[in-house]
């Protein structure tokens, strides 16, 4: 009785440890731990779903994911919602050029990386990707309020949400707000409002030249002293011609 529950025993144990042994041939391993991925970790995150497309069709993900493989330059993305793309004015995305579209996108990407603690001595306005940072053209402004970190624009004003992903180089931070910079949306200045228009005012009938004090002009006033002068002359010369035969 005993040698037959050894025997048994044994043979669960074998079994046991055999299926164990299948089971761990048969799993996957781990994939290895490569350099980060912006396209996968918003995947990951979800809720990304408008930001994703744009990274895709103006091609600034893979630009970013290139970057991250090939050098050592860090990275903060600020990752606007779904939900903040949805509060974007209807067409507001349709109505941008595919120029404008890569400047939106590259506008939510810092060139270097910023943890949390660097906001709090952050120099503004941060330059992104998109280009300069002049007001008018593409300033980017953080401020802290406690734990609190806001992001500004000079078009809207936006909140970090919560950090997605960081390591010593890429930071993605999800923002409440598409960030809208000025060199796109600032409101156009308004058109001048039309004057009155000015009369011409109206050419004396008298030939050009200089005016006199009474309106008319030196040349008609030497004209005319002129006719004074040869009609004096003529009447003189009819007196002396009457009297001449009255003598």
């Amino acid at each position: 009785m005993r040698n037959q529950f050894l025997f048994y025993f044994s043979s669960v144990l074998v079994l046991i440890l055999f299926q164990s042994t299948a089971t761990l041939a048969q799993a996957p391993a781990p994939a290895p731990s490569g350099p980060a991925n912006i396209t996968k970790i918003l995947e990951k995150a979800g809720q990304f779903t408008t930001l994703l497309r744009l990274l895709s069709i103006t091609q600034v993900g893979d630009q970013m994911n290139t970057q991250l493989n090939n050098t050592n330059q860090g990275l903060t993305i600020f990752a606007p919602t779904d939900n903040a793309f949805t509060s974007l004015k209807s067409g507001t995305l349709n109505s941008l050029s595919d120029q404008q579209k890569v400047e939106l996108i590259q506008f939510h990407v810092v060139p270097s990386f910023l943890s949390t603690s660097n906001f709090q001595t952050v120099s503004n306005p941060l330059r992104t990707q998109a280009g300069n940072s002049n007001s008018g053209q593409f300033p980017l402004n953080v401020t802290t309020s406690g734990n609190q970190v806001n992001v500004s624009t000079g078009i809207v004003d936006a909140t970090i949400g919560n950090t997605i992903y960081t390591d010593n180089q890429l930071a993605v931070y999800q923002v409440d707000k598409v960030l809208l910079p000025l060199s796109i949306f600032a409101p156009a200045a308004p058109a001048p409002a039309p004057g009155l228009a000015k009369k011409p005012k109206k050419k004396s009938p008298v030939a050009d030249g200089p005016s006199s004090d009474d309106g008319t002009t030196a040349d008609a006033s030497v004209a005319i002293g002129v006719n004074v002068h040869g009609w004096v002359v003529g009447f003189a010369g009819v007196i002396g011609v009457v009297a001449a035969f009255s003598l």
